[in-house]
């Protein structure tokens, strides 16, 4: 398996520790795609994503409506992507993707969990280039009319740089700038979209000692309890 495998793989085990925590975070996605492109998921293809996302996160309908209905009203804030980037305990790289109200507020807080933690806040582009902006979509295996090595030839002028199948389904990575022309063919060849995301997937990765990582982790650990916190990424290899 390749890198994409490695990478989920690993992921997977702490979104799933983390279940409270992924439904504020599709909360948050929900507010920004519905104030960027509206509340009809028939038109707003972002906004399809997210929910599809919810439904795979097993995030009750209820929530889905009371959100959208959320980001319909005015006088919600809307939410704002900011990327910070950093160094963990023993020059691990670390990005960390949030989604804030309160810009100031947000850099405050993960600015002290850095240095609380040994780590150090960079600067804009300081380790951004040592990760690869990856979008992925998981679909339902049994929606292929074609073997996976066939499939593999259908997408390929979509630029995809894995396929692998697990219990979940088949998953796809691919570059960034390919999401909607995926989601697009996806689509209209009738293949149901289980979810669908957007990853940085370290370039190179660092091995450490148990007690190096275990510092790292700790980092990692206080980054992810942060409210503004989405994501976070890292080079140590797992």
């Amino acid at each position: 398996m390749g890198r994409a495998f490695e990478f989920r793989k690993a992921r997977k085990l702490k979104r799933w520790s983390k279940m409270a925590k992924t439904f504020t975070k599709i909360g948050k996605n929900i507010v920004m795609a519905v104030k960027a492109g509206g509340p009809n998921p028939e038109t707003n293809a972002h906004l399809r994503a997210v929910i599809q996302n919810a439904k795979a996160a097993n995030m009750p309908k209820d929530n889905v409506e009371r959100a959208i209905k959320k980001a319909i009203d005015k006088d919600t804030a809307n939410y704002k992507e900011v990327i910070f980037e950093g160094h963990a305990p023993h020059g691990i790289a670390v990005l960390v993707e949030t989604a804030t109200d309160n810009n100031n507020r947000t850099v405050a807080n993960v600015r002290a969990v850095f240095t609380k933690c040994d780590g150090n806040l960079g600067t804009s582009g300081s380790v951004i280039f040592m990760f690869d902006h990856t979008c992925n979509f998981t679909i339902k295996k049994e929606d292929l009319k074609i073997d996976l090595e066939e499939f593999e030839l259908e997408v390929i002028d979509f630029d995809v740089e894995e396929i692998f199948e697990d219990e979940e389904g088949i998953h796809i990575y691919a570059p960034f700038e390919q999401f909607g022309a995926i989601q697009k063919y996806l689509e209209d060849n009738a293949i149901e979209i289980l979810s669908s995301d957007f990853e940085r997937i370290p370039t190179t990765t660092t091995k450490l000692s148990e007690k190096a990582q275990a510092d790292v982790e700790k980092l990692l650990e206080r980054l992810e309890d942060e409210d503004d916190v989405q994501n976070v990424y890292h080079s140590m290899e797992m």
